[in-house]
């Protein structure tokens, strides 16, 4: 129920307290750190709101009248009470702030999260993170549930519910081994060529994948080669000869340089975005707050 308005604003009470166990407003003034006029003014208002004569004013100084007193006297326990729930949410406060949980799609925990982690560390010393790396599908679900604070997507679906911003961008490449037919080739492939050709793919629920079949725009891609469950797992299928795959140009620069894997040119606009998530009904705050900043100066 409503606070009653006689006893919504506990400050005037905190501050007669104060001058009850000061001796003047002076010291009570200093004591909360505002000026003895605006004391004055805070006492007079809380006389107005009561209506009650709470101070005896002299030239000499103030003192408590007897109400004043025993205004104060019932206006302790109030205050008291008002004390422990500060330091209780103060508490609580630095558990939330100490550990923080995040789920990230593959390739940005791969590939963007470390550095970022590291930047939060140097913020937060003695703050424990674990991470959860997963599809995009399975971290917009964490979420959503409430298991995780904070996640980070390369999918471009999102479940209702949801707040988005986008923190990076991100280029596909089709990519495929040396001794691939396409390892030498010049001309750009097709949209209607990649939709046709079976691919080694990630797992539905991917963002990479997702990302891709939107690029396809109203062509339907075929049946997967291979289906594997990371990107690791696809790049060691493709430089072995198993085929081409989609994947992320963050997670094949040095397979690229090192010439394990070859980059194939295509027509189809393969550009994603990398969003962070969180519950649209939250707020992001504290260490969760300071990572989303970190990944967007980065």
């Amino acid at each position: 129920m409503p606070l009653p308005p006689l006893t919504a604003d506990l400050a005037g009470f905190d501050l007669l307290l104060s001058v009850a166990r000061l001796g003047s407003v002076g010291r009570a003034a200093a004591e909360h750190r505002i000026s003895q006029p605006a004391a004055s003014a805070r006492l007079r208002e809380l006389e107005r709101r009561v209506g009650l004569t709470l101070l005896h004013r002299t030239p000499r100084g103030s003192t408590l009248t007897e109400t004043g007193a025993l205004v104060a006297d019932w206006a302790r326990s109030a205050i008291d009470a008002a004390d422990a729930l500060a330091a209780g949410l103060a508490a609580l406060r630095a558990t939330h702030d100490s550990r923080l949980t995040v789920a990230a799609s593959q390739t940005v925990a791969e590939y963007l999260l470390p550095a970022w982690l590291v930047a939060l560390r140097a913020a937060h010393p003695g703050l424990a993170v674990t991470l959860q790396a997963a599809n995009s599908a399975d971290v917009a679900a964490a979420v959503l549930d409430g298991h995780v604070e904070l996640g980070f997507v390369e999918g471009p679906d999102l479940p209702a519910g949801l707040h988005a911003e986008v923190v990076a961008t991100d280029r596909l490449a089709v990519v495929v081994g040396p001794g691939h037919p396409w390892a030498r080739r010049r001309r750009a492939v097709t949209a209607d060529e990649l939709a046709a050709t079976p691919l080694v793919s990630r797992e539905s629920g991917s963002g990479t994948r997702r990302a891709f079949e939107q690029a396809l725009g109203d062509l339907t891609a075929a049946a997967p080669l291979l289906e594997l469950s990371s990107t690791t797992a696809i790049k060691h299928a493709v430089t072995a000869g198993s085929g081409a795959a989609v994947l992320s140009s963050l997670a094949v620069t040095a397979e690229l340089t090192a010439g394990t894997l070859v980059a194939v040119p295509t027509a189809v606009p393969l550009q994603r975005r990398l969003r962070a998530v969180w519950r649209a009904a939250d707020q992001l705050i504290g260490p969760a707050r300071d990572l989303y900043a970190i990944a967007l100066r980065a």
